[in-house]
């Protein structure tokens, strides 16, 4: 569920039919039905917006993605013979390893102050747009929900993966490439939680809430989200990425019927969790056994 690390240094407007005007709707200060109310940006503004915070995280890691399956599958061994590493050393030195690390996890999380900050514009409240408010017990509804959501996503997506490697469509996905240290779990667990952040306010609450604005009806909605979070799962073979972009069709119609996006940052960083940490603490035979080796 992790963005390819290498693509982002740590990823049809349908029109609603308008409407009879009436004489008030004719008045200079008064909206029309399908215009943003008084004071919120344009449509064109919106999707420049748009363009530019995708162009700056997730869409970026689409477009690497993209060219990175088209390099795999021209270059050789064969696809299924490779291998991809979701949290690579970046140093043989290790205190300048762990300063990468940190300097990667930061950043990453500037799109995400991004997407929140123009969201709060003009007066509004992106805690309270993306259902990020309530008593510690609804909390508490949003944390189940993600358990929930985790297992049921996570058992089928570990047997697609094994499906991918058995016909030969997938890389190996290696979760760590950290050396034995002290420090190694918790940038894994930091990792994960940064992952769980950056992709579902950028593709869910910021994108949905975008497009929504933007008058697109709800399929389309749910199809962009879904369509972008499958492609940048493009570099580990087309398997995976069908089967994010339904987990992505999934977010999103969750998000748009329940308003919470709580439930899914959770789901998200148990899933990422398990991937990034799991291999570290199960016998190898194991791992093997899902890789087909």
């Amino acid at each position: 569920m992790n963005a390819d690390t290498a693509a982002v240094p740590p990823a049809a407007p349908a029109d609603s039919a308008p409407t009879a005007a009436t004489p008030d709707a004719l008045t200079p200060d008064a909206p029309t039905p399908d215009a943003p109310s008084p004071g919120s940006p344009s449509i064109p503004r919106i999707r420049a917006e748009v363009l530019i915070v995708l162009g700056l995280s997730l869409g970026q890691s689409a477009v690497y993605a993209i060219m990175r399956l088209i390099a795999r599958y021209m270059a050789k061994p064969a696809i299924g013979q490779q291998t991809t590493t979701l949290n690579p050393s970046k140093s043989t030195i290790n205190y300048l390893d762990l300063t990468y690390q940190i300097l990667g996890i930061a950043f990453a999380l500037v799109p995400v102050a991004l997407a929140l900050y123009l969201l709060s514009s003009h007066g509004q409240s992106w805690k309270k747009q993306l259902g990020l408010t309530g008593s510690a017990r609804r909390w508490g509804k949003d944390v189940a929900l993600g358990v929930a959501l985790a297992a049921m996503i996570g058992l089928p997506g570990l047997a697609l993966y094994a499906v991918g490697r058995a016909i030969g469509q997938s890389v190996r996905i290696d979760t760590s490439g950290l050396p034995d240290l002290w420090w190694s779990a918790v940038i894994l667990l930091a990792s994960a939680a940064v992952a769980g952040l950056l992709e579902e306010v950028i593709v869910v609450g910021y994108l949905v809430t975008r497009l929504q604005q933007m008058k697109w009806s709800l399929p389309a909605v749910v199809f962009a989200s879904a369509l972008l979070r499958g492609t940048y799962h493009l570099y580990q073979g087309w398997p995976m990425a069908l089967g994010n972009a339904v987990m992505g069709a999934v977010f999103a119609a969750f998000y748009i019927r329940t308003g919470r996006l709580g439930p899914l940052i959770f789901t998200h960083l148990l899933l990422d969790t398990v991937a990034f940490v799991g291999p570290e603490v199960v016998p190898a035979s194991w791992i093997d056994a899902i890789n087909g080796s």
